[in-house]
């Protein structure tokens, strides 16, 4: 064996198992949720149809200004 092992920092890897781990919870809890209240995320999209027309009219006039 060579003199150079590579040593692991045990809080780093902590770290980023919590991160992995708190990431995979949130992904679930936001895929119930979805799953949950789909017809109320529907009437969301719906009445927000209207304003992101609005907004992607005003940046088309905005950027044939220039």
């Amino acid at each position: 064996m060579t003199d150079e092992v590579k040593k692991v920092d045990s809080k780093k890897v902590v770290s980023a198992l919590f991160k992995v781990a708190l990431g995979l919870a949130f992904l679930v809890l936001g895929g119930l949720a979805v799953i949950r209240w789909w017809k109320d995320l529907l009437v969301v999209f719906k009445g927000c149809i209207g304003l992101f027309v609005i907004l992607a009219g005003v940046i088309t006039l905005a950027i044939a200004k220039e």
